[in-house]
Formats: structure tokens, sequence, C-alpha cells
């Protein structure tokens, strides 16, 4: 018997010892074994069933895990997940359609489930697609841009600022900070000028003509009545009191008598051709006159 006969005659399970002769074998590690002990010693539990998967089934395998074709289904549905997108989730897997229904949440815009790869949008504990997180007025989507809540609703910044945003009297446009308040109207700092002069009044005291705004000089050159005596502004701004008679105006403290000097508030008194003079006075220039 030649050597090559020999060993066909000794074509054993590396195993049990058993003759391959004739039977199925599986080759490992360049030893050979029958079925039985393959499966005995090198076969993986299935995930689903617990049982051996043997050498005559497909094995499908994910993540270092087995399972038998016919046990590789959705553990939500139950639907074979063979050749069909799959996600795995705890230890179980799931076909896309209910990894997406369990998982995944829903738009609180559409109310439709999320996808994988879907980009949330996720603001005050609620979550939208991207297209459906969009401002109230003009419905485009806000994307990562800037926007303002109003009553619960989003609202773009743009929008805001043309609807909703105070705009400056003068100028028209937003006052994003700051800004002073004249007759309930908004105007910028820098926009609240006077109305002849242009100088800026933020801070500083004025009056109105006519509801258009004047600084306190150019209110007082334009439309105060004038002194009798000391020919300035008479603007009755601050408390400042003042004296009219027969058309002509004075300051309380220019209103005093030609002659000595002294006030005539709350006095009688004399216009003598345009000079004003107490009782006292008055009778002394009649004596000289007199005389």
């Amino acid at each position: 018997m030649s050597k090559q006969q020999w060993h066909a005659t000794h074509f054993n399970c590396f195993n049990c010892n058993n003759s391959l002769t004739g039977h199925r074998y599986v080759n490992r590690d360049t030893n050979h074994y029958c079925l039985k002990c393959y499966e005995k010693l090198f076969a993986f539990p299935c995930e689903h069933c617990g049982q051996k998967i043997g050498t005559d089934v497909k094995d499908l395998s994910f993540n270092n895990k087995h399972w038998h074709e016919q046990c590789f289904n959705c553990s939500k549905c139950k639907k074979s997940l063979v050749d069909q997108q799959f996600t795995q989730k705890s230890d179980k897997i799931y076909c896309a359609q209910c990894h997406k229904e369990t998982f995944l949440g829903k738009c609180d815009g559409c109310n439709q489930h999320f996808d994988p790869g879907d980009k949330k949008m996720e603001y005050q504990g609620k979550n939208w697609h991207e297209k459906c997180f969009t401002c109230k007025e003009c419905k485009k989507p806000v994307g990562t841009k800037s926007f303002i809540a109003k009553d619960d609703k989003v609202i773009c910044q743009p929008c805001y600022e043309d609807k909703y945003a105070k705009k400056c009297e003068k100028c028209r446009k937003v006052i994003s900070m700051g800004g002073i308040t004249y007759k309930d109207t908004p105007w910028h700092k820098e926009c609240f000028v006077c109305t002849h002069c242009k100088k800026p009044m933020s801070g500083e005291r004025f009056t109105s003509k006519d509801n258009n705004p004047y600084c306190i000089n150019c209110y007082g050159d334009l439309f105060a009545k004038k002194c009798a005596k000391c020919t300035k502004p008479i603007t009755g701004l601050g408390g400042t009191k003042f004296i009219s008679f027969e058309n002509s105006n004075w300051h309380s403290d220019c209103f005093n008598c030609t002659g000595c000097k002294t006030s005539l508030v709350g006095k009688g008194f004399t216009n003598e051709g345009g000079r004003i003079l107490c009782p006292d006075c008055t009778n002394q220039e009649a004596q000289v006159k007199g005389h």
C-alpha cells in the first residue's frame, strides 16, 4: 500500500477521529472536521433563537453577532431584514421605518417622523425639520440665522424689524438699543436734533413748535417774545415768570421802575412813554413838571 493510499484510509475528523471518507467535512486552520464536530466547536449561536447556526444554513453577521437568515428580522415589526436597511439600537435590530418611528420622534411642524441623518432644529424643547422651522411672517426657513420669539412664534430678524421693531421717527431705521421717546414717538439719540440748528438735544432742555422740537436758544430767537428792557427772549421755560402789559413784555427780574429801579412785580405802576414808573417816581416827575 502506498503512502498516499494509507493517508486516504486514515482521512479522519481532527476532533472525533471518525473517518471523513465519503462524508461532508469542513476545513479550519488546516484541520478537517466532520459537520457535527465543527458545529459543536465553532458554530455561532443565533442572537434570536439561541440555536447553533449550522453549516447547511446561511450565517448572517453584524457587529460580531450572528443570526439564522430566517431569524434576522426587525425587533418590532418582525419583517425580514435580509437585503434591507436596518439599524441596531440597545442590542436590538430595527428596520428603517420602525427605528424612525420608535427613536427619532416627530417634527413639531409637519408631524412627520424624522429620517436618519435629518438635521433637527431644536427650540424650547421642540424639534423641527430644517425646512419646517420657518418664520411666522415670511414662511421662509430660519435655519441658523438670528430670529426673535414673539407670542411663542418664531420670526426672522428682517421680518421682525420690518413689522414689529421700533423705528426712528426721522431716519425710519430700527432702534436696536437706547434711543429716546418724544411725544410717544421713538428717535435715535443722534437723530433727535433741533429743527433749526440741527444740534443734538439728547439730555438737553428743549421745547416744541408745531410738533417740531427746538433747542432753547433757537426757540427763543425764532418764536419767543422779547423783553422790553434787556431784549432777550422770554421763553417761559423752567418756571421763568414774565409780565405783559400793552403789547410789551418783561422778565420778572427786568420789570423794575425806570427811576428808582425798584421791582414792580405785584405793584402798581404807570407807563410813561415806554418808561415804567412806580407810584412814587410818577408823583415826583409830576411835581417837577408842575413847577
